[in-house]
């Protein structure tokens, strides 16, 4: 079992990891704020979440920018190739610093697997931690997204991140404290996609 000298450790290392991003928000680390942030989103979605889960969140921009997404070519294929090999770039750095921590291996193992998104669409706490990462990205990335790209551009972008979330997920992303713009851009957007009962 895993102690809670470890798994602090572990909390700690990632964030010191984190800490080293350049890109800022409110005078933040992105990364740091992001990691922190979808970590309270999966205990909110998910009181009981095992510490596997709260991990994963934490790291699910583990050093992000060390691999800008600049660095491939233009074009949706090379968008998707980046997202999947910052994937897996963020689950084996996390398994290596779990383990370097104190973690056991069978929890740093299903960590690495959880951020990799093993199992997503049939493993419960996946999904969580999938609806932690949008939840993250709406609170903190909407704004600074929408300045780049168009209304109807933006909204799609949304509606997207919309479809990869389960109900509680999409319930708590109305929740999200937004200005004007950010509410009306989310508000098309769920349009879009409504919730179902």
């Amino acid at each position: 079992m895993t102690s809670v000298e470890a798994i602090d450790q572990a909390r700690s290392a990632i964030d010191a990891a984190n800490a080293a991003d350049p890109n800022q928000h409110d005078g933040e680390p992105l990364a740091l704020l992001q990691g922190r942030l979808a970590e309270n989103w999966v205990t909110r979605l998910n009181p009981d979440a095992s510490i596997a889960l709260r991990l994963a969140a934490r790291a699910h921009h583990l050093r992000r920018w060390v691999v800008p997404r600049s660095s491939y070519p233009e074009g949706r294929a090379a968008y998707l190739r980046w997202r999947r090999d910052q994937k897996q770039r963020h689950a084996a750095e996390l398994q290596e610093l779990l383990e370097t921590a104190g973690v056991d291996q069978a929890v740093s193992e299903r960590a690495s697997a959880i951020v990799a998104k093993v199992g997503l669409g049939s493993d419960p706490e996946v999904q969580v931690f999938e609806d932690a990462v949008c939840l993250t990205f709406l609170e903190t990335q909407l704004s600074e997204t929408a300045d780049r790209l168009d209304e109807a551009h933006m909204t799609n972008v949304i509606a997207k991140t919309l479809t990869k979330m389960s109900e509680p997920g999409k319930a708590a992303a109305l929740t999200i404290d937004l200005d004007a713009r950010g509410r009306a851009l989310l508000a098309r957007a769920v349009d879009m996609h409504p919730p179902t009962n």
